[in-house]
């Protein structure tokens, strides 16, 4: 499973309405190569399931992750983070064994 947080599912809510987005646009996350550290999140706004995606619902919020990615996902928690170090989407992942200091890679 995938989960998100309060403060995650609020921004993605302001996010969807300020770049005009309808409820149909569920959020995308997958993994991809690159980054410092090996791996990079992805993550964006897709109105198509495709047949090989798992779909995980959370406060609502439906969110699209491919198989190969999913391996990498699993127990992960989504997260939006505003302090003083930093403004953005936070990944919170079990598998991830090491992580790059912008958050943005890891690797397994």
């Amino acid at each position: 499973m995938i989960s998100i947080t309060d403060k995650a599912k609020d921004h993605v809510a302001d996010l969807r309405q300020r770049e005009g987005y309808t409820d149909d646009y569920n959020i995308r996350v997958s993994v991809k190569g690159g980054g410092c550290s090996g791996l990079m999140y992805d993550l964006d706004f897709d109105n198509k399931i495709d047949a090989a995606d798992q779909v995980f619902e959370d406060k609502g919020v439906k969110i699209l992750v491919d198989k190969k990615s999913l391996l990498y996902l699993l127990g992960t928690t989504l997260d939006f983070t505003d302090g003083l170090n930093g403004k953005g989407f936070h990944f919170v992942n079990p598998n991830a064994s090491r992580t790059c200091g912008c958050g943005e890679s890891f690797s397994v």
